[in-house]
């Protein structure tokens, strides 16, 4: 199967699942022998859908940075390097669409990456006019650029109205991560 026409999709706010939203477009995708590949930006530690995906052949998760505490913890030296990671994950995502190479491109916290600018805005809309017409584009992340939304297709806001982290209830191993 080949999709005629791709769009481009955004998951975004402040809620809980805008990874699991694309996760399940890439697990829907794989399921009718679309070629998936998820880039992951800002996560480096292992989350419970890697193994599972790992047992899908025609779904691949690309991580291009090593495990490590968040942003805003970071020295100048860690950030540094965090930035040459990213760049690495960048111009591997820009070859894809260059090339075409996949059917459906899951760019995970491309927007987190943004934010803290490693990654412009005018890099991410080259992503979006620049993919093939076959080609289905997901990104995810907080705070997306007005550009950026203007261009998608489909935009997604998950909102947060409660969380257990209110409640001083932590990330759970097989729910949150």
């Amino acid at each position: 199967m080949k999709l005629k026409k791709g769009l481009v999709q955004i998951y975004t706010g402040d809620g809980k699942g805008k990874t699991t939203a694309a996760i399940g477009q890439g697990i829907r995708s794989a399921g009718y022998g679309l070629n998936v590949v998820m880039v992951q930006f800002l996560k480096g530690g292992y989350t419970g859908e890697l193994s599972t995906i790992d047992k899908i052949d025609n779904f691949n998760i690309f991580r291009f940075e090593k495990e490590r505490d968040f942003v805003w913890n970071l020295s100048k030296a860690e950030i540094e390097e965090l930035k040459k990671e990213i760049r690495t994950g960048y111009e591997f995502i820009k070859k894809i669409v260059d090339e075409g190479s996949c059917d459906v491109l899951i760019i995970d916290e491309i927007m987190g990456a943004h934010y803290n600018k490693f990654i412009s805005t005018d890099e991410i809309i080259y992503l979006i006019k620049n993919k093939k017409e076959s080609m289905e584009i997901v990104l995810t992340g907080r705070n997306v650029p007005m550009e950026v939304i203007d261009l998608a297709d489909l935009v997604t806001e998950m909102k947060m109205i409660k969380h257990p982290f209110e409640k001083g209830i932590g990330a759970r191993e097989g729910i949150e991560y």
